[in-house]
């Protein structure tokens, strides 16, 4: 039976879950990333049920349940309807994101799978902290598009000034890097609530890796 975590949702062991969503958000599997190096995916999940939910869920002050998940058809369609499942450390991006909102003063403009992806995702190519929703894609702060060097720049330094261990891509094209959004990060981050069940718990379940 699902438990209520640190948010007022159920925290489920993606072991458990059904088939199709074990296959699409493959927990506890070995994923790898750009440099060919192993990073393990999240195991516990948050469960949500419906898009109200998602739309009214506060992670944060200024930071929704939604504005973390939303994505397009490039997610597969299980993982757009409901119930949906996020990892537990998208609560950790949130307030991360808390001391940046406040030193610009501003709205925060998350792109559309610019929060969480699943590995299942057409842009999860290679292990990225999207799928441990633990990064984001911002787009827009306030009246600011973010599409030239200057303003790039200007806001990689701030979210440097005020979120500790954060990694924002360098402005520039080509993989790594940013020309038209910021990207920050908090590498790969697993949280484990309280209430989720053993880790001992489905030891020896297969891992497996992308070909």
């Amino acid at each position: 039976m699902s438990e209520p975590g640190a948010l007022p949702l159920p925290v489920v062991d993606g072991l458990r879950l059904d088939q199709p969503y074990r296959d699409a958000l493959r927990p506890g599997a070995i994923l790898r990333d750009a440099a060919g190096r192993g990073r393990r995916l999240p195991r516990f999940f948050y469960e949500i049920d419906s898009w109200e939910t998602a739309r009214t869920m506060p992670l944060s002050p200024h930071f929704m349940l939604w504005e973390l998940i939303y994505v397009d058809v490039r997610e597969p369609e299980l993982l757009r309807t409901f119930p949906r499942y996020v990892p537990c450390a998208v609560t950790l991006m949130a307030a991360a994101l808390e001391p940046f909102r406040a030193a610009v003063g501003t709205y925060v403009h998350v792109a559309a799978n610019g929060g969480y992806r699943s590995p299942a995702h057409r842009l999860s190519t290679v292990a990225t902290p999207h799928c441990w929703g633990t990064a984001v894609n911002i787009y827009r702060i306030g009246d600011d598009w973010l599409d030239t060097q200057e303003t790039i720049e200007r806001y990689n330094r701030i979210a440097g000034e005020t979120m500790g261990g954060v990694r924002a891509r360098p402005w520039g094209t080509g993989r790594g890097f940013v020309d038209d959004q910021i990207h920050l990060d908090l590498g790969f981050v697993t949280l484990v609530p309280h209430s989720a069940a053993s880790e001992e718990e489905g030891d020896g379940e297969e891992v497996s890796e992308p070909p």
